[in-house]
């Protein structure tokens, strides 16, 4: 039988030690031009730019099924819409292809978020309308 000594368990996020860190000489500028150039410092290089916005055009979606219109929706660039049962029940649409869109929010043809879009729904065989 073997038996030993872990001397350093290491999960990869602590500072590294001051006998462990890389010593690295600061860079200096060879010309006028590379002094008059920032430096990215590392912050800066981990930060990502920030994404353009997803704003889309709303298609109508009125009479369609619920997953037709997500679809819809989706085509048109914005992947997240909310859906609610337009009877008040409070029911959820787990089925997506069992309900049809008797209303949305906002109205065809104005521009979209990701999330600003809500789709009135009801079951299929229900009074909808279309």
């Amino acid at each position: 039988m073997t038996f030993g000594i872990i001397s350093d368990i290491s999960d990869g996020l602590d500072a590294p030690s001051d006998e462990n860190s890389p010593t690295t000489a600061p860079a200096t500028p060879s010309s006028k031009a590379d002094a008059a150039t920032p430096t990215p410092t590392a912050a800066a290089a981990t930060t990502n730019p920030p994404s353009p916005s997803a704003t889309a055009v709303m298609p109508n979606v009125v009479c369609m099924n619920l997953q037709a219109a997500q679809d819809a929706i989706q085509a048109a660039g914005v992947f997240y819409s909310n859906s609610v049962d337009a009877t008040g029940a409070g029911r959820a649409q787990v089925w997506d292809r069992n309900w049809i869109v008797v209303e949305q929010t906002p109205a065809a043809g104005v521009d979209i978020d990701e999330g600003n879009v809500i789709l009135s729904v009801v079951k299929e065989d229900e009074p909808d309308g279309c």
